[in-house]
């Protein structure tokens, strides 16, 4: 027979993912470090398994997620139990967090969040093709993801295209128009969000530049930010439509390649809960996406 789930016990294994150190969890949930620790060590010996990576901050194992995912599930359930019963606390807001990519968050996301009111969100930031991963860990309830294939436990809707410019400010384009296109990207200062931005060298790699990446490349990881180092001249970098135009009409930004861009898919991705405020928010974010990107 399955191991029965204390509820106290599952709390406090999320508590300390929210909180990052057992010190911080256990000041949440007003007990002792050593009550926090006690609870912890319990869970880990019912189910069998290791929990939590003991770093700073703490972070769930793979099968801590699992229960991190299930501890959130539980509160969003009784959240909505508790509204429906009108046993919430007088103003209590109903909380739902979201991973949602830069430059959605930047450009169309935030209005969805206006259609649905008392809702309050905890918003985390992170590449599309990276928030599925905050899904699956149970830090979040829904995201806005690159990826079609759902997590477990999560349903899947498309959204629409975002669609990406390859722009340069006039100077930098006025350099880069001497010899052919692809080659002059290759070795062109280019701005990436991050590290972990392919973006701009695999719209190189479609126009066949090569497989080089450029050296010359600045960091900047805001979406704002990004788009204010390629209009200042520091690189070329790929820009969302939205952000884009306006600076191509006033002429301080040139398109680099006529008839060339590159589409990103967007889904949304949530729990399968039946959580009303889970249902409004992905209606508003559908609808909102639907006015805002491309079919």
């Amino acid at each position: 027979m399955m191991a029965e789930l204390p509820v106290d016990q599952v709390r406090t294994l999320l508590a300390v993912v929210d909180e990052g150190t057992f010190d911080a969890a256990a000041a949440a949930l007003h007990v002792t470090p050593s009550a926090v620790s006690q609870r912890i060590k319990a869970l880990e010996q019912r189910t069998g398994r290791v929990l939590l990576q003991r770093t700073k901050p703490v972070r769930p194992t793979e099968s801590g997620a699992v229960l991190v995912r299930f501890a959130r599930q539980l509160a969003r359930l009784e959240q909505d139990a508790r509204g429906e019963l009108g046993l919430s606390g007088a103003g209590e807001p109903t909380r739902v967090s979201v991973a949602v990519n830069a430059d959605s968050l930047a450009t169309w996301f935030l209005p969805a969040l206006t259609r649905v009111p008392g809702l309050c969100c905890e918003l985390h930031r992170e590449d599309e093709d990276h928030t599925a991963a905050l899904l699956r860990e149970g830090l979040v309830m829904a995201a806005v993801t690159s990826s079609a294939d759902p997590v477990p436990g999560c349903t899947v809707r498309p959204l629409g295209r975002m669609r990406y410019l390859p722009v340069a400010a006039p100077d930098l384009a006025a350099g880069l128009s001497a010899g052919p296109l692809p080659k002059a990207l290759a070795t062109a200062p280019v701005v990436a969000f991050d590290r972990k931005d392919d973006f701009q060298d695999g719209f190189v790699r479609r126009l066949g530049g090569g497989t080089a990446a450029s050296p010359h490349r600045h960091y900047v990881p805001t979406s704002e930010g990004f788009l204010d180092a390629v209009a200042a001249g520091l690189g070329w970098g790929m820009v969302p439509e939205a952000q884009a135009e306006p600076l191509l009409a006033a002429g301080r930004l040139v398109l680099l390649a006529a008839g060339q861009w590159a589409d990103v898919t967007l889904y949304w991705q949530q729990w399968k809960l039946d959580s009303p405020a889970l249902t409004a928010l992905a209606d508003a974010v559908a609808a909102t996406a639907a006015e805002a990107l491309r079919r």
